[in-house]
């Protein structure tokens, strides 16, 4: 997929010294803006399969681990 241009606004502070550290925030922002849609990717997956998930941890709990009897440690 391509690039697209989109505005953004910053505290004049940050990007002033951003600016002057030769950072480059287009790189920045995107990687912050792609490691926030993971975590909230994330917390949306835990909400959507929150049933799912503590029916298994109560699974485990009554039953043990799956295949349990087969670790060797």
């Amino acid at each position: 997929m391509g690039r697209v241009k989109v505005n953004l606004t910053l505290d004049a502070d940050v990007a002033e010294t951003a600016r002057s550290l030769g950072l480059n925030m287009s790189r920045l922002a995107e990687a912050a803006i792609v490691e926030a849609a993971k975590i909230e990717r994330n917390r949306l997956w835990r909400t959507e399969n929150h049933q799912a998930i503590n029916a298994y941890a109560e699974e485990v709990t009554n039953e043990g681990l799956p295949l349990a009897s087969f670790r060797s440690f």
